[in-house]
């Protein structure tokens, strides 16, 4: 049984290389410049393994329970907060988490500031689509939300990260999110390099990847559809 799932996620890896490859090479960009974060939520320890085992070095969780779960029973990998993080849940995630790539608040950069023992690793969630039920910054407001949170001493920003529309074209989103991080880059602010774009899940990562991203959060294309 464990060797089918292993020759599953073989094969699903393989050909999710594959795209990014063809995604990268229609825009003129090197397929070594985008990485792949295994987006784990659901996914038991054992598949995460083989996915660290087949080349995957970052782990995406999107709940800071399912992290201090599975994280001892995986035992490697770097390990990105990917989901929505509440402020009572700071203190545990700074313990289980190497980034958080979903700080979307003042109010929780604020909390991850004062709850940080060393400097910490952030991405800012804008949320491009404009969806109510998403969470982000406006991208109106992202600048100056940068800003703010540069000014916090155990802060540093490395990215921007977006979810795609659920639907139409993701494309507008995506590109938004890309010149928000050029303007970023062009202020040289102490504490902020936006050294990554983390935009593109299953159903969009080559869009994102023609749009600018090098950081997508793959789950289904190489795990297979959640079983719970």
């Amino acid at each position: 049984m464990m060797y089918d799932i292993r020759q599953a996620i073989e094969h699903n890896y393989r050909i999710l290389k594959e795209r990014v490859a063809k995604a990268a090479e229609r825009v003129g960009r090197a397929p070594t410049d985008i990485v792949i974060v295994a987006a784990t939520k659901t996914v038991p320890a054992e598949k995460i393994k083989i996915a660290l085992e087949l080349g995957i070095r970052i782990i995406g969780e999107n709940r800071v329970q399912e992290a201090l779960q599975k994280k001892p029973l995986v035992g490697g990998g770097e390990w990105h907060m990917i989901g929505h993080l509440q402020r009572n849940k700071v203190k545990k995630a700074l313990q289980l988490f190497d980034c958080i790539q979903s700080v979307d608040s003042l109010r929780l950069a604020e909390e991850i500031n004062k709850r940080a023992t060393s400097s910490v690793r952030v991405f800012v969630e804008v949320n491009t689509s404009g969806e109510p039920t998403k969470y982000g910054v406006s991208p109106d407001e992202a600048i100056d939300f940068v800003c703010k949170v540069a000014e916090l001493p155990n802060l540093k920003v490395e990215g921007l990260m977006t979810i795609g529309p659920l639907h139409g074209d993701p494309r507008p989103a995506f590109r938004m999110l890309r010149q928000i991080g050029d303007k970023l880059n062009t202020l040289n602010m102490d504490n902020v390099h936006i050294k990554y774009l983390s935009m593109g899940m299953s159903d969009d990562f080559e869009i994102a990847i023609e749009e600018g991203s090098n950081m997508i959060r793959i789950g289904r294309a190489l795990f297979g559809p959640r079983t719970t």
